[in-house]
């Protein structure tokens, strides 16, 4: 799964950092890769990889710069680089590598939709010592933003809530999950989308654990709940199918990349 790395970011905007870096260059949301001598391995070095136009700085991971780009339509790639799929890399690079190139997704998404302002249509500018784009006409100023979702596993004695989205492929099941609308707590935004999804009612709602997510830029809050009331309604458009499943018959779930994989192994285990 994408994880904000233990040895998280520090220094975001020394954009003087020199030295040796990791660099994060992304076509749409592939990522560059290098692949010379047989393994997937992150572009590393003190020159950038293929000709880029002005890399942001995300920070260092221990010590070392890593920036962000965009890659040019028209780059050449040298033998040996190519680009592959952020989710297809899970599983070949660093864990913490890979949680530095969501954020990296995040931020490069967040500054090639803000190049103008969304009040006036002026052409926005980078602002120095701190990650945002400011409006030089109105000045308004715009920071990144990210999506919070709510993602809730519902038990109910031995059993589990599963339920398969529209856009799920047959016999492959998953956990609840929702953005929060504006004015809402965590906690109204699962009641209310347990209840929209699939008719129920729950209790004793824990938190769990969170994700960031950048497809394109949700962060993820995992939470527990148990049965209160209710039968399982569906809508038919959003949910197609749900039910309750116990740990010897389960279905085809999500990878091990989702914190949605993580919510149910969690309850597998303490069966």
């Amino acid at each position: 799964m994408l994880l904000l790395p233990d040895d998280y970011l520090t220094a975001p905007i020394d954009d003087g950092a020199g030295g040796p870096a990791w660099w994060f260059v992304f076509s749409g949301d592939r990522l560059l890769v290098d692949c010379r001598d047989g393994a997937v391995k992150l572009p590393f070095g003190t020159r950038a990889p293929c000709v880029l136009d002005a890399p942001l700085h995300l920070g260092r991971r221990a010590g070392v710069a890593c920036y962000a780009a965009a890659l040019p339509n028209d780059a050449p790639l040298a033998d040996g680089l190519r680009l592959e799929s952020l989710r297809r890399l899970w599983g070949q690079l660093d864990a913490g590598l890979i949680g530095i190139a969501g954020q990296a997704l995040q931020v490069l998404t967040w500054d090639r939709e803000h190049h103008f302002c969304g009040a006036c249509g002026t052409p926005t500018q980078p602002v120095a010592h701190e990650r945002a784009r400011r409006c030089p006409a109105c000045g308004v100023t715009a920071y990144p933003r990210i999506s919070p979702a709510m993602m809730v596993r519902v038990t109910r004695g031995d059993e589990i809530l599963l339920a398969r989205a529209a856009r799920f492929a047959p016999g492959f099941f998953s956990v609840l999950a929702g953005f929060v609308d504006p004015g809402e707590s965590l906690e109204q935004c699962l009641r209310r989308e347990v209840h929209e999804e699939v008719g129920l009612e729950v209790k004793n709602l824990r938190y769990f654990d969170s994700q960031s997510w950048p497809f394109p830029h949700s962060l993820m809050l995992a939470f527990s709940a148990e049965w209160a009331a209710g039968e399982i309604t569906i809508d038919g458009v959003e949910i197609v199918e749900a039910g309750w499943f116990r740990r010897e018959a389960m279905p085809d779930m999500p990878s091990s990349m989702s914190i949605a994989r993580r919510l149910i192994d969690d309850w597998l285990r303490a069966g």
